[in-house]
C-alpha cells in the first residue's frame, strides 16, 4: 500500500517519507479500512516534530488519528456485515504504528464509527478530534440548554465545531476571533456575538451580554493567554474547559477569584476520554451531521504524497479550517 511515515522526529520536509508498505491484515476484533481521507490535526504535527520532548512509540510511525473510508475486511469475531460500511475513524494511531496516512489501516471494531450517508469522506476525516474535543468541553458538566457559552477561537477547528454544537444543544454563544476575516466565519457558525480578543474587552462585553451574570461555560483554546479574561466573566458555578495553552505552560491563575465563584476548571486531553463520553459524543455528532445541524469546517486538501505540505499548513496556521489528506483522489 502507499503510505507516508517517519522514522525520526523533526521538520516535516526532512523526516516524512512517502512510499510503499505491506498491506495490514485485521486481527481478532479488528476491521480493516480502505482509507479515503486522512485528517491532520495539531497533535499529529507536534508528535512528528517531537514537541516538548515527545518520543516516538514505534521505530516507524505512519501518522494521523483521524480519517474516513470503507471497511473492506474484518478479523475473527467481527460481523462480516461490516464489510462495505462507510466509517469515520478515531484514535487510529493510539498504540499502533499505522495511522490514517496510508491506503489501509486496521483498528478495533469500535474505533470505526458509521459515517452518515449525507456526509462525504472529506468532512468525515474532520469529525473525530475537533468534534469530540468540542463535545467534551461543552457537555462534561451536563446539559447546556438555555445557557450562555463563550468559545475562544471560534473560527478554529475545535472552536468552530463547539459553536455549532452549542447552538444545536440550545445555548447562546459568544465567540472570540483574532483576525477580522474570521469574524464572519464565527458568525456563520452560529455566534450571537463575535468579539476580537485583540481589540475588544471580551470580559466586559460578555458581562454586558448576560446582564452582568457572566457566561456559564467557557471553551478555552489558550488558558495562559485568557485566564484573566475568563475569570472576570465566568458565572458563579460556571465551568472552564481547557484544551490548549500554547502561549505558556505555567500560567498564573487567579485562584481566589475562581474559588470565590465556585468555578470548575477542566483540562481535556482527548486520548483520556472515557468510552461512555465518546459514545455520547459520537452519537450526538452523527445525529447532528445527518440532520444538517452541524458541518465540519474543511480547509485545504493535499494528496497523500504531500503530507509534509499538509503538516506545514497546520503548523503555519494557513490551513483555512481542518486540513485533509485525500488518499483516494476526489
Amino acid at each position: 500500500m502507499r503510505a507516508t511515515w517517519y522514522d525520526r522526529t523533526g521538520p516535516a520536509a526532512e523526516v516524512l517519507v512517502h512510499g510503499e508498505l505491506p498491506d495490514p491484515e485485521p486481527g481478532p476484533g479488528e476491521v480493516r479500512v480502505r482509507v479515503h481521507t486522512s485528517g491532520v490535526n495539531p497533535a499529529d504535527v507536534k508528535r512528528r516534530r517531537g514537541w516538548a520532548g515527545l518520543r516516538m512509540d514505534f521505530p516507524r510511525q505512519v501518522p494521523h488519528d483521524d480519517g474516513a473510508g470503507v471497511i473492506d475486511a474484518v478479523g475473527p469475531g467481527v460481523d462480516p456485515a461490516r464489510i462495505g460500511r462507510r466509517v469515520w475513524l478515531y484514535d487510529t494511531r493510539v498504540g499502533r504504528p499505522i495511522g490514517t496516512a496510508a491506503e489501509y489501516v486496521c483498528v478495533p471494531d469500535r474505533n470505526a464509527e458509521p459515517l452518515p450517508d449525507a456526509v462525504g469522506f472529506v468532512e468525515g476525516a474532520c469529525v473525530s478530534i475537533p468534534g469530540r474535543t468540542a463535545h467534551r468541553c461543552l457537555f462534561r458538566d451536563g446539559s447546556i440548554k438555555g445557557t450562555t457559552v463563550l468559545v475562544a477561537g471560534a473560527a478554529g477547528a475545535v472552536g468552530h465545531a463547539a459553536v455549532q454544537q452549542a447552538v444545536a444543544a440550545g445555548a447562546t454563544v459568544i465567540g472570540t476571533v483574532g483576525r477580522e476575516e474570521n469574524r464572519e466565519i464565527a458568525r456563520a457558525a452560529g455566534c450571537a456575538l463575535v468579539l476580537d480578543h485583540r481589540r475588544d474587552d471580551v470580559a466586559a462585553a460578555a458581562l454586558d451580554a448576560t446582564d452582568g451574570r457572566g457566561v456559564d461555560r467557557i471553551v478555552e483554546v489558550d488558558l495562559a493567554a485568557n485566564i484573566e479574561t475568563d475569570a472576570r466573566c465566568v458565572a458563579v458555578n460556571g465551568a472552564i474547559a481547557v484544551y490548549g495553552t500554547d502561549s505558556g505552560h505555567k500560567p498564573v491563575v487567579p485562584v481566589w477569584r475562581l474559588m470565590n465563584a465556585s468555578v470548575t476548571v477542566h483540562f481535556e486531553l482527548l486520548y483520556n476520554l472515557p468510552y461512555t463520553a465518546h459514545r455520547q459524543a459520537a452519537d450526538d455528532l452523527n445525529r447532528w451531521l445527518a440532520d444538517g445541524s452541524i458541518a465540519m469546517r474543511v480547509g485545504r486538501r493535499f494528496p497523500l504524497a504531500e503530507v509534509a505540505a499538509a503538516h506545514d499548513a497546520v503548523e503555519s496556521g494557513t490551513g483555512g479550517g481542518n486540513v485533509v489528506v485525500e488518499v483516494v483522489p476526489a
